[in-house]
């Protein structure tokens, strides 16, 4: 597999890098929300190739040309460019979107969800027509797929040490989930009892937890990035419906309207949401006691679905598309 070459920074086209920097905002919207995965928007944007081959070049060679300050050769190895645009913008969505979203999914939680079950369902459709041959063994990977996603949406939180070892090991995890489209990283760390401690640590700048995570994430992608390169090289109608089944299972927690069956309190008093049981819009205001606002959350669920298909457009203009 040939790595796509790019120009040196100062020579790279603004409105390029403009794009891939708004590709990085997007994913980096996508992975502050658990239930949505950067990943999946890396896909329909076209760019998902292109980020897998770019983290596999960060091997020893890269390690010896820094170390040689060869550091346009590292560019371009790396794809120095692509990365520090796209890495730029989603680092710019997290650290400025993060408090926005948490107050989104606290106050408006359906439309929320709507916006994104629209995507999702695009997004799993786009991927079906990766798929160049329906042969048995990606039917059944598609269907693995869309198990092992289902469970992971219904498994339950649990609360977890804080010690740095297992703050490293959240994020090695957690990163290798938000690469993946369908299975998200930021519902890994909510399982793991560490979505929370995360991003306030975000909020609060405490350095040593943000360091220790961004280690934990830097070792996973590296390790991990390779094996899902090798996949989508060797097994590709395999590997890509693995991934249109873990969309397919996620629809499960992204769905808009919830009754709240079991609660839990956490270790500062907080009573949260434990188990959630999925309802029709129709029966949310009875069981749930909300208002299910149907109108909006049907017209942001076909905003989503018609995102994924103008991003789609956007990408046949991309090399790195899959």
């Amino acid at each position: 597999m040939n790595v796509p070459t790019l120009k040196p920074l100062n020579l790279y086209p603004v409105r390029e890098y403009l794009i891939i920097y708004l590709k990085g905002i997007a994913m980096g919207a996508a992975d502050v929300v658990p239930g949505v995965s950067g990943g999946t928007i890396a896909f329909i944007s076209g760019i998902y190739e292109r980020l897998l081959t770019s983290i596999r070049h960060v091997d020893g060679h890269a390690v010896k040309l820094l170390f040689g300050l060869k550091f346009k050769e590292l560019g371009e190895y790396v794809n120095g460019s692509f990365m520090l645009a796209l890495l730029s913008g989603i680092a710019t969505s997290i650290l400025a979107l993060s408090r926005l979203i948490l107050y989104l999914l606290n106050n408006h939680p359906e439309m929320v969800w709507s916006f994104f079950f629209g995507l999702v369902v695009a997004s799993a459709l786009v991927m079906s027509r990766k798929i160049h041959h329906w042969t048995v063994p990606a039917i059944i990977s598609g269907l693995l797929g869309t198990g092992i996603a289902y469970w992971i949406t219904v498994a339950v939180p649990v609360e977890t040490p804080t010690d740095l070892w297992f703050i490293f090991l959240s994020g090695s995890i957690a990163i290798c989930a938000m690469i993946l489209p369908g299975i998200s990283g930021s519902f890994i760390l909510l399982l793991m009892g560490k979505y929370e401690y995360i991003f306030k640590a975000l909020i609060a700048l405490d350095v040593k937890i943000i360091l220790t995570f961004i280690l934990g994430c830097l070792t996973g992608i590296l390790s991990f990035s390779h094996v899902l390169n090798w996949l989508l090289k060797r097994y590709h109608d395999v590997a890509v419906a693995l991934l249109m089944g873990f969309m397919v299972g996620s629809l499960n927690k992204v769905w808009p309207w919830k009754q709240v069956l079991q609660t839990y309190t956490d270790r500062h008093g907080e009573v949260k949401p434990l188990l959630e049981g999925n309802v029709l819009p129709t029966h949310y205001l009875e069981l749930a006691g909300k208002e299910p606002y149907l109108l909006y959350c049907t017209l942001l669920c076909i905003f989503g679905f018609g995102l994924v298909y103008g991003l789609e457009k956007l990408s046949d203009r991309s090399s790195g598309a899959i």
